[in-house]
């Protein structure tokens, strides 16, 4: 097997473990500001267990599956700052749309609250907080994929 064609190879997984890494990062950060609001026994309660330690664990999985998906999208680009903390901003405010703004409410209506899924699309002071939370989470992890990806090239 030729060199290139290992280093190809070997790209994919790089881009999703450094993603995966980035990504718990940005969570332990925003974790720590979900703590502060009190939210991880919500977070919890998508797997039934409202606790924060549990929601904390939730939290980072979710995180590391979610920075593995922008390591795939952002590799390419991420040794360039700017452009992968830009990407991190948006990638932010998507997964907030699409977590707290949609996927959480209807989940937690399913294994909380029926009354939740009237929560879809609801934007209050909590919502704002977590959008502020979802665009920390993308600049670590934007900055972090920046670190690992010109380590990866030195």
């Amino acid at each position: 097997m030729s060199t290139t064609a290992h280093i190809t190879q070997a790209g994919f997984g790089a881009r999703l473990v450094n993603g995966a890494i980035a990504g718990v990062v940005g969570g332990v950060v925003f974790g720590m500001l979900m703590a502060m609001m009190d939210m991880l026994p919500m977070v919890g309660m998508l797997i039934g267990v409202e606790n924060a330690f549990v929601g904390f664990l939730v939290h980072l999985v979710n995180s590391a599956v979610i920075g593995a998906i922008f390591g795939l999208l952002a590799w390419g680009f991420a040794d360039k700052i700017a452009a992968v903390l830009g990407a991190g901003v948006v990638y932010g405010v998507i997964w907030w749309v699409l977590g707290a703004l949609i996927v959480m409410p209807l989940w937690l209506s399913v294994t909380a609250d029926s009354g939740m899924s009237d929560m879809v699309f609801k934007v209050g002071s909590d919502q704002w907080m977590s959008l502020m939370g979802h665009v920390i989470f993308g600049l670590i992890a934007g900055g972090v994929l920046y670190g690992l990806r010109r380590r990866a090239r030195s």
